[in-house]
């Protein structure tokens, strides 16, 4: 008999039984069923589950993994659960059931607050594909290559106001300078915005594709690129604010 005729013998229910024990699951404290980590509910005793295992914010709120999302519907998602999960309605639970609603409550408007801004988002992904964009840290401490020349000349006009504020001049002597300054690192930032945004469609058609697809990682690669470059403006363009603001 071959491994083909084999499986087709097995019966509907064995198949079902094969298949449920080959995806995620997280376990009822209350009963010791199984649910898939993305829902919210046992489906035997349809209690509350707690939060010990479970998806991603995307899946928790229900929508694709991707960067452009269908805003409304998220703000539908959300208030869908927030209504849900909300401690008034399990005033009378067991402890355990309490405990699970508030646990799920802050997750939630964790999740919500994360997904619906654009670079939270692209942060969060890039943490969930292995990739973290280094937040603040990361992106303050070494030079984009991409940036050397504008961060060169950036120093030299910065040093330059230095040595006329400490010799005396009032500020609407260096102010301006300043200021002429700023507007090519604030151009700057809005080059990574679009290219953020183009790099964003891009992720979104090959979402779906395997995750060792090579346009799949060079598209990530990219944003990561990108946020890593946003985050060092960002810190450049915050400089310059303490510089404005002495």
């Amino acid at each position: 008999m071959t491994p083909e005729s084999s499986d087709s013998l097995k019966s509907p229910d064995t198949q079902e039984t094969q298949e449920t024990t080959t995806r995620p699951l997280q376990i009822c404290r209350n009963c010791g069923g199984g649910a898939p980590v993305d829902v919210h509910f046992c489906p035997q005793c349809t209690k509350i589950l707690s939060l010990g295992r479970h998806g991603d914010y995307f899946s928790y709120l229900g929508v694709p993994r991707k960067l452009t999302l269908d805003i409304p519907a998220l703000e539908q998602n959300f208030r869908t659960l927030s209504r849900q999960f909300h401690p008034d309605y399990f005033y009378n639970a067991t402890s355990a059931e309490r405990r699970a609603s508030l646990e799920r409550s802050s997750y939630l408007n964790d999740a919500y607050r994360t997904l619906r801004q654009p670079i939270a988002r692209t942060e969060y992904l890039l943490e969930l594909e292995g990739l973290p964009a280094g937040g603040n840290g990361e992106g303050s401490k070494q030079v984009p290559p991409s940036l050397l020349e504008d961060v060169f000349a950036l120093n030299e006009e910065l040093d330059s106001v230095r040595e006329i504020r400490a010799a005396g001049a009032p500020a609407e002597q260096w102010a301006p300078r300043l200021e002429a300054a700023r507007l090519p690192i604030e151009q700057r930032r809005a080059e990574h915005e679009r290219e953020l945004q183009r790099l964003s469609g891009q992720w979104d058609a090959l979402s779906d594709h395997a995750a060792d697809d090579p346009q799949r990682r060079a598209v990530l690669a990219a944003l990561r690129e990108r946020m890593l470059e946003r985050n060092y403006i960002n810190n450049l363009l915050a400089g310059i604010e303490r510089e404005l603001a002495q």
